[in-house]
């Protein structure tokens, strides 16, 4: 439970001691981890791990860069990567850094069932004290976005506890967590990046109200907002806007109903959205531009894919919305038809009808499920909001359409939405959708000798000019709208490039929180 008083306590605490020292740096910007800041249990997936280290990193322009890792190579035949490491690394506690921590973190990472997907690897092996290999067991392109997101530990000391007090090679080492309160971290002295402006910066958790207050005191520094407040940023303060490829869309199920349900006993398919003229029609009818608007406050962009924008995005693959008298000729030659002159469609006796689930805790997702349904209602689809609890959303996700988020600097999550292996698992492929031809794509991009050399089969596989998951295809999702994460910042705060952000889990504004600097005396 979060407590808005006593954050707002410690906040202004911070700020008053701050009068006899350099001033810290304070931010109310969400993303606490309940899991705590384990890398190998997916802390740092999205963003910034902060304690540890990467092998790799990507700079604001989302190129790969060195991190840990001066130089790395991919073998000829895909399998093997090496990767030689820099030499002055060590662990926030004076320990030096090896090729033996990189191997034991893949290695323990591989079989732990967190957010990094490392099935495909089947050794990490030190060559020497700065020499690793990663022996994967078939040819995977995406792999080395695991070396740009999994946080190396240590192999002498990492062990049950490592969550809450984490030992990494990273720019911070933490000072104490107070869990639903605030995190404080200190600059690691042993860091190999350089030198950090801040002694000390605070991460205060509590709710969205808890962090506007403690912005309009001045007691933090940086502040995430809904994008409906950021225009009313405080006096001292400046309005951050920046942009995403974190997506709402609407996912459909793709095959009918026919008895079939999960493992856990829930039923899969929907007779309606099963019928590819109903999912294209909606694709055609919606005002994304509208839905922007309404949901966002204008501070976002419509999507039409998963990774708009990104170089694996096939603009190619869309088909254009907000035309919903194409939307009715659609359904119309596909045999959807007012026949009782109730507004609803039906086909065969079966009315055009399905719920869109939705979290009923998130405003934004409800406001696109409601706006959704009113344009869809203009052609004669009765898409019914209604909020549910995760709980709820994940016995019928498979049945039922349902408002979903994704967004990632990593194509595989392409693979993992649309590849027919990954039917009902997870949150990924909700709709048991199954394509050969897509997946024959997805495989060709893995295999590919150079992640520049996948681009084309990515893009073929949302459209290769007959077939592909995207609208123009077999419209798997309707996407809806691309978010603005937005923030009220110091205006004596310089934080520099930002990249384009994933999914807002975690702290991805923090990416470059090491190169940030004050501006005012």
């Amino acid at each position: 439970m979060f407590r808005p008083l006593s954050t707002l306590a410690v906040a202004l605490s911070l700020m008053l001691t701050a009068q006899a020292e350099a001033r810290p740096l304070v931010l109310a910007i969400g993303g606490e981890p309940d899991a705590g800041f384990d890398p190998i249990m997916g802390w740092g997936h999205y963003g910034n791990p902060l304690f540890q280290s990467t092998l790799l990193r990507t700079d604001a322009d989302l190129n790969l860069v060195g991190d840990l890792a001066t130089d790395w190579a991919l073998s000829e035949d895909g399998l093997v990567w090496r990767l030689r490491l820099r030499k002055d690394a060590m662990f926030s506690d004076g320990t030096p850094l090896t090729a033996k921590d990189v191997a034991f973190t893949y290695n323990t990472a591989r079989t732990a069932g967190g957010l990094a997907d490392l099935t495909v690897l089947k050794e990490a092996r030190a060559l020497d004290a700065t020499t690793v290999e990663l022996e994967l067991t078939e040819p995977r392109i995406t792999f080395v976005s695991r070396l740009a997101t999994l946080g190396i530990v240590p192999a002498a000391s990492y062990g049950e506890g490592y969550a809450r007090h984490p030992v990494g090679s990273g720019p911070f080492r933490m000072v104490e967590w107070r869990e639903g309160e605030q995190l404080v971290v200190e600059p690691n002295p042993h860091w190999h990046g350089g030198e950090i402006a801040f002694e000390r910066v605070s991460f205060i958790f509590g709710s969205e109200e808890a962090g506007q207050a403690l912005a309009r005191t001045g007691a933090a520094d940086l502040v995430a907002v809904p994008p409906s407040l950021a225009d009313g940023a405080p006096s001292g303060m400046k309005v951050l806007h920046v942009d995403t490829v974190d997506n709402r869309g609407l996912a459909f199920p793709m095959v009918p109903r026919a008895g079939e349900t999960t493992e856990a006993g829930t039923p899969i398919g929907n007779d309606v959205t099963a019928d590819p003229a109903i999912r294209v029609a909606i694709n055609q009818a919606l005002d994304r531009e509208a839905l922007v608007a309404l949901a966002l406050n204008g501070h976002g962009r419509p999507a039409t894919g998963p990774a708009d924008g990104l170089p694996w995005d096939n603009p190619e693959a869309a088909i254009p919305g907000n035309d919903p008298a194409t939307a009715m000729q659609t359904l119309d030659a596909a045999g959807w038809s007012d026949t009782d002159g109730d507004g609803i469609r039906e086909k065969d006796g079966l009315p055009a009808r399905f719920q869109v689930l939705y979290p009923a805790s998130d405003s934004t997702r409800q406001a696109l499920a409601l706006g959704a349904s009113e344009q869809l209602r203009e052609i004669g689809i009765d898409a019914q909001p209604t909020g549910s609890s995760w709980d709820e959303i994940g016995a019928l996700m498979h049945s039922e359409v349902v408002v979903l988020g994704w967004g990632a600097h990593d194509p595989s999550e392409v693979f993992y939405l649309h590849h027919g292996d990954y039917a009902g698992v997870d949150y990924y492929n909700t709709g048991h959708y199954v394509n050969p031809t897509v997946d024959a794509h997805l495989e060709a991009a893995e295999a590919a000798p150079s992640f520049e050399a996948s681009l084309a089969e990515w893009k073929a596989a949302a459209w290769d000019g007959e077939t592909g998951f995207g609208p123009k295809g077999d419209a798997t999702w309707a996407w809806m709208v691309n978010l603005e994460h937005a923030y009220w910042a110091s205006d004596c705060l310089d934080l520099g490039p930002l990249q384009v952000h994933p999914h807002g889990h975690g702290f991805p504004i923090t990416h470059d929180l090491p190169s940030w600097r004050w501006t005012c005396e």
